[in-house]
């Protein structure tokens, strides 16, 4: 026996640019995560609905009084499920009722925030934008903003009400001083022609009188007044206000706490780009709150409330251009961590924290960028996982459709990976650990009941669907260990030409159920990869050593748990090597 004890020391992350000869870090992996530096297997999931009945295309999630809501939405509906914030036990789905002409379209691309009701009740509303943007981010058909009660309102049109009142000729009188009716806003019903506006507004007493402008049917009637408010982009609530966006970069809010007021004075609209607004978000604004940023297909635009009186008039809210030379993957793929903003641009990873910067990234930039399939680069969404330190992109990989795999950035531990096409990858929406610890993501693959199923991540160490249980992989796979790179976990530019002999492997693991260690090999750079015929060497959480006689002249050795209740996390692993035999002919 060799008297050479090395230890495992390797880069954490997976590499999978560039040559698996000349990482330093591991170079392959499945459903593993790195913590202190060092892998471990990524948690199990269940099944917790087995009934959405469509392909999520967004989804949101809120507590309250001690129940969990989530909704999502689909082509055809929005669903509404409800469970305990301790394990996920509930029910649903509850269709929210939409309005009668909402479209039900393959390309229905949802966003969703949630605000105060307008009418002060101190109830929360959902707001909710379907729009047609699923196969192209610049898709231009405009589709109305939604809201309603929150949990499990149905939901209207943002912008719209009515009224009931007298016509008399263009005067419409209101018996009620309740209406912010405003000049602008359109008027149907009543015998109006079509196109008619509010010309003027004005309260007396209890009384609201509008003039329109065109005459009516005389007599009691019921108007509808409509603010228009249909966009392609998107809607986010920067509090109390409610922001929309679109086409031609478009940015527009109604006014404070109001969602049928869009005309006020503290209401808005401004076009910031040449090209369309494909998502928004708030910003921490310190004394210029509320504050948002607005991402167009080439721009970085900020919004805050900056009040300032310009000679009589007073001017709300201020645009500042961040950056004009910037880009973005899909209206889902931006997100929030810790107050600084990551995104995915056409050609590279983003952030912005004061500034635009790029995320550095030699370890799987081109992995992902030359194997996306860009066709269907909108169902690429953002997910954050924060106990673990981890923003995960969930993406569409070769000639997949759907997401098949998720590149991950540890911004605790600054580096990245990936999923590894594991099962637990093939998600199209999800919502991150709120009050509610657990992520929830939404399968894209329909089950045995032709439909699809919500699974709670994050939980124990399988797959569990209901009655059955599964055991869920998950392996990492070292860079090469020969001598003539330098030795197990060192990269040098000279070593000698021997093959490296391993005799032994100490395993230092927090682990549950049996693993798999694999030798593998080659003899060159560019040879063909061989697994030793005595693979696998399975041990146990009380095996205290492994011994083996094996050689080659670069040498990888991938550690696997593939069992029910498998689960680890590896420590400081030792290897017993030696100097092998003279060799360069391949493999053997």
């Amino acid at each position: 026996m060799t008297t050479n004890v090395i230890s495992l020391n390797i880069k954490p992350g997976i590499q999978r640019d560039g040559t698996q000869f000349d990482s330093d870090k591991y170079v392959d992996g499945m459903w593993v995560r790195f913590q202190r530096g060092r892998p471990r297997k990524i948690g199990g999931y269940n099944g917790i609905f087995l009934n959405a009945s469509e392909i999520s295309r967004g989804m949101t999630m809120q507590s309250q009084l001690g129940l969990n809501y989530f909704y999502s939405g689909s082509k055809s509906y929005l669903q509404m499920w409800q469970t305990n914030n301790t394990n996920g036990v509930g029910f649903g789905p509850t269709n929210i009722s939409l309005p009668s002409d909402f479209t039900v379209n393959a390309n229905n691309l949802w966003q969703f925030d949630i605000g105060y009701d307008p009418n002060g009740s101190g109830n929360l509303n959902v707001v909710a934008h379907p729009g047609q943007n699923l196969a192209d981010i610049d898709n231009t058909v405009n589709t109305p903003v939604l809201y309603g009660q929150f949990p499990g309102g149905a939901l209207s049109k943002v912008g719209v009400f009515t009224a009931t009142g007298t016509i008399s000729g263009s005067t419409f009188t209101i018996a009620s001083a309740n209406y912010l009716i405003n000049i602008g806003q359109s008027v149907s019903g009543g015998g109006l022609s079509a196109g008619t506006t509010v010309v003027s507004s004005s309260v007396s007493g209890t009384t609201t009188t509008v003039i329109l402008s065109s005459s009516g049917t005389s007599g009691s009637q019921t108007l509808t007044f409509d603010n228009n408010i249909s966009v392609s982009g998107g809607a986010c609530m920067l509090y109390p206000y409610l922001f929309v966006y679109g086409n031609n970069g478009l940015i527009q809010n109604n006014s404070a706490g109001n969602f049928y007021n869009w005309v006020a004075p503290d209401s808005n609209i401004n076009t910031v780009s040449s090209t369309k607004v494909v998502k928004g978000l708030p910003l921490r604004g310190g004394t210029t709150s509320p504050a948002g940023l607005f991402w167009s297909l080439d721009q970085l635009t900020r919004v805050t409330y900056s009040p300032q009186t310009v000679g009589t008039a007073t001017i709300y809210w201020r645009y500042d251009i961040i950056s004009t030379q910037t880009s973005i993957m899909s209206s889902n793929c931006v997100i929030e961590y810790d107050g600084i903003y990551y995104w995915i641009g056409v050609d590279r990873f983003l952030m912005y924290n004061g500034v635009v910067q790029e995320v550095p990234n030699a370890v799987n930039q081109n992995f992902f960028f030359d194997n996306l399939n860009f066709a269907q680069r909108q169902k690429v969404w953002a997910m954050k996982i924060p106990r673990w330190g981890e923003i995960w992109w969930f993406y569409p990989s070769g000639n997949a459709t759907e997401c098949n795999n998720a590149i991950i950035y540890n911004v605790r531990e600054q580096v990245w990976y990936d999923a590894g096409f594991a099962q637990g990858a093939n998600r199209s929406a999800g919502v991150f650990s709120e009050v509610f610890k657990y992520p929830i993501w939404a399968d894209n693959v329909a089950n045995s009941s032709n439909t699809y199923t919500l699974w709670q991540h994050e939980i124990g160490t399988d797959q569990v669907y209901l009655t059955n249980t599964n055991a869920v992989q998950s392996y990492f796979e070292t860079n090469s260990l020969g001598w003539v790179r330098g030795g197990p976990g060192m990269v040098k530019p000279e070593g000698p030409n021997n093959y490296i002999r391993l005799e032994r492997v100490e395993p230092d693991f927090v682990q549950s159920g049996n693993m798999n260690l694999y030798v593998k090999g080659k003899g060159y750079a560019d040879d063909t990869d061989a697994t030793s015929q005595y693979s696998p060497y399975v041990f146990s959480p009380s095996t205290l050593k492994i011994d083996m006689k094996e050689q080659y002249r670069e040498m990888r050795l991938r550690f696997e748990s593939n069992t029910y209740g498998g689960n680890y996390q590896m420590g400081n692993v030792l290897l017993s090597a030696d100097v092998g035999d003279v060799r360069s002919t391949g493999n053997p």
